[in-house]
């Protein structure tokens, strides 16, 4: 958890990264901070996973109010299954049979 030596948002997971125990109860998953403003952002989830989207891709679209995102102008936590979830007994199951109902919950906390 923390910053890096340069001084960029870093984000860091529980104790394997971008994984947490299989449960139904919301659970530490990820933490950002940004060292400049001291601003952190802690995400809980009932999800088994997390994929972090770093912004790679952004080449100077123009946004919200005409402002420009570049390359890791922002990243995303994304809470899901483990994309290959439906191929792995280990992992928790993502198939949702008919009448059920799948409600995935997180929580932003941000300090």
């Amino acid at each position: 958890r923390g910053s890096d030596e340069e001084g960029k948002t870093s984000v860091s997971s529980s104790s394997e990264p971008f994984r947490k125990t299989v449960s139904r109860s919301l659970a530490f998953a990820a933490e950002a901070r940004e060292p400049r403003s001291g601003r952190v952002l802690v995400l809980e989830c009932d999800a088994p996973g997390v994929q972090l989207y770093t912004g790679n891709f952004l080449n100077g679209a123009i946004g919200k109010n005409g402002v420009s995102y570049g390359k890791h102008a922002g990243f995303c936590l994304e809470t899901q299954h483990f994309p290959d979830c439906v191929n792995q007994p280990k992992f928790e199951s993502c198939v949702l049979s008919p009448n059920e109902t799948y409600t995935p919950r997180m929580v932003h906390r941000f300090f």
